[in-house]
């Protein structure tokens, strides 16, 4: 399976993404994904569509990209985690 490009996305790109991005991390390991992670500010996304397989971010996003696009507010507020995690993974295994 080709490496996979993960965006990481919050307002800022450093406080909520990082909790995230560690999460993606983590769960790329357990399940053997090869992805590169990518930190950015929700407003940066635009200059990834050409190279990106997937956005997780805990922003509000009301544009459309060509890559699924996942929010992960739930890594926040500990609410639906798992279901949360399980979307990622199946993003991740297509």
């Amino acid at each position: 399976m080709a490496k996979k490009q993960v965006l990481v996305a919050c307002g800022a790109g450093i406080a909520t993404s990082t909790v995230v991005n560690g999460a993606i991390e983590e769960m790329a390991k357990e399940n053997n994904l090869d992805v590169n992670l990518v930190q950015i500010k929700i407003t940066e996304v635009g200059g990834y569509v050409d190279s990106a397989d997937l956005l997780v971010t805990t922003a509000m996003t009301q544009k459309e990209y060509p890559f699924p696009v996942i929010n992960a507010r739930s890594f926040l507020t500990g609410i639906g985690t798992a279901a949360t995690k399980e979307e990622i993974l199946t993003a991740l295994q297509k």
